[in-house]
């Protein structure tokens, strides 16, 4: 068993001004099952696209994705791309593992960036500080 279905996005399906706007991407939610719930926003129109992250490695308690789309997840990663796809009806970036640090949601955007054909600097990423202070919140 395993979550929702994915169906893969080709980039050039995605709205344009994900490649000629500045856009920040902001985790919306905490890391829950494999997934951080996220939305893109256009720093200009100030339009926004949900997106979320995916960790296509989390097994437990049930696979957050079917074996074909997890090998894909990887086969992008190790190409220095991401695997976009539609879960849930929402755009989902995929990446290997089981957590996403700061520097994997940063690599995860970066690569999004480069899908859609945009400066990677036109990217940015929001996360909030977890209450702690032990790095960013992921709902812990």
């Amino acid at each position: 068993m395993t979550g929702p279905a994915c169906s893969a996005v080709d980039a050039f399906d995605l709205p344009e001004w994900l490649g000629t706007d500045p856009v920040t991407w902001s985790a919306v939610g905490p890391l829950e099952l494999g997934i951080v719930p996220g939305s893109l926003r256009s720093d200009t129109s100030g339009v926004e696209l949900a997106c979320d992250l995916l960790a296509g490695d989390v097994a437990y308690p049930v696979a957050v994705v079917d074996e074909a789309t997890r090998i894909q997840i990887h086969q992008a990663w190790r190409h220095g791309q991401v695997h976009v796809v539609r879960r849930g009806g929402r755009l989902t970036l995929g990446a290997p593992g089981t957590d996403f640090t700061a520097p994997r949601v940063l690599d995860a955007v970066g690569r999004l960036a480069k899908a859609v054909g945009a400066p990677p600097d036109h990217f940015a990423v929001r996360l909030r500080v977890a209450r702690d202070g032990s790095g960013w919140d992921r709902g812990g």
